[in-house]
């Protein structure tokens, strides 16, 4: 391993204050103000559910994908502690820090869609529980893999604040937050495959199959590495730091290997089904489909040579295109491929939209704060000068 790869974290300094984090600061306050008027006069004041539609945007972005895109602390902590891949582990801190925003956000997230949203405690109710419930499993393990995580990012707060016996102790029992946060979102993202298996015809054949759950596991697995590839580009180009290309290539390399499982696992399923020929109608599924296909298929067009691999601009969209895949997985098979019945549409409202947003501009906006103040990033000099 270089010399690079071992560097401790540092805080990258600099101004929190900038056009940047003000723009987001009132994506967040419109957001705040509108989820004030939800949770006051319900959610027909703000929102274009109905009881054909009884989940929309809300759900499908700020749960379902935004915990796929929170996958990269899971999947880099899978190559470090489990494969063994002691020279990725400079990636498994910020990865986690995405991770336990996402998660967290997701879960809040829930509270969004919820009637009587005052009553979500029920799920961490031993009286209320129901384990024959697919929507218990998932809610049970997101909740208790947002305090795992919590706990495996801690370190980085006790560095910063000097705590050193706080942070003897919590790394004595890590190894067990560490078992525990890869076996929970392995649980919980097959169980929102699971969650659509259970819509049966309800759901358009080129989505509703019974390897869902382990369609939308391979599939997030995948993500978490793109969204690691994307934010370590992005980062790199918005702190002026060099790039990690040392480990990024090689990640990259892992990333299609997965990628290559999730699609032929994909189309097979769709072979072996006879649901292929659905692909090939004229119908917005179809070409929802073929559009999502397209964004998976991508990647290894764009890096399928070892120099490609060297290339940031090209990792950089190949992990966005990997996770827009992915973003239209989710949406086809919840929105688009869904079909309650004649009568009933569903398209999301402005509010709907802003609050999307403004929970995004959340994670970012932490992400920026929290990398400007602690020890997450590798410590390095700033690389002046554009990337």
């Amino acid at each position: 391993m270089t010399k690079h790869a071992h560097a401790a974290p540092a805080p990258v300094g600099g101004r929190l204050l900038s056009p940047v984090t003000f723009v987001l600061g009132v994506l967040i306050l419109a957001a705040l103000a509108i989820l004030a008027v939800r949770f006051v006069y319900g959610l027909g004041t703000v929102t274009n559910l109905n009881d054909g539609y009884p989940w929309g945007i809300w759900v499908v972005a700020d749960v379902v994908i935004g915990s796929a895109f929170a996958c990269g602390g899971f999947s880099v902590a899978m190559l470090v502690y489990i494969f063994n891949k002691g020279e990725y582990h400079p990636l498994v801190r910020p990865a986690l820090l995405a991770s336990l925003f996402g998660y967290t956000l997701a879960g809040v997230g829930v509270l969004f869609d919820l009637g009587r949203w005052w009553n979500f405690w029920h799920i961490l109710a031993p009286g209320y529980a129901s384990p024959n419930s697919v929507m218990f499993e998932v809610a049970a393990c997101i909740s208790l893999y947002i305090v795992v995580m919590w706990i495996e990012f801690s370190p980085t707060f006790f560095e910063k604040w000097g705590m050193k016996d706080a942070r003897r102790k919590v790394n004595k029992a890590m190894f067990f937050f560490i078992a525990l946060g890869t076996v929970l979102p392995m649980m919980h993202q097959s169980s929102l495959g699971s969650l659509l298996v259970v819509f049966g015809t309800q759901i358009h054949p080129l989505w509703q199959s019974i390897v869902l759950p382990l369609i939308f596991l391979i599939s997030a697995i995948t993500m978490g590495y793109a969204v690691v590839l994307f934010e370590s580009c992005l980062a790199a180009a918005g702190y002026r730091r060099t790039i990690e290309m040392h480990l990024l290539t090689p990640l990259s390399k892992i990333m299609l290997g997965m990628l290559g499982v999730f699609l032929a696992v994909r189309f097979g399923d769709l072979i072996v089904r006879g649901a292929l020929g659905y692909a090939f109608e004229g119908s917005v599924q179809a070409a929802m489909f073929w559009l999502e296909t397209a964004c998976f298929v991508a990647p290894f067009v764009l890096l399928r040579a070892q120099a490609a691999r060297r290339n940031p601009a090209r990792l950089f969209v190949a992990g966005a295109l990997l996770m827009l895949g992915g973003v239209l997985l989710r949406i086809n098979a919840f929105l688009v491929g869904y079909d309650t019945g004649e009568g009933w549409s569903y398209f999301p409202s402005v509010p709907e939209m802003l609050v999307t947003f403004g929970m995004f501009a959340i994670e970012i906006l932490a992400y920026i704060v929290i990398t400007r103040r602690f020890p997450v990033l590798p410590r390095e000099d700033a690389v002046h000068g554009a990337h």
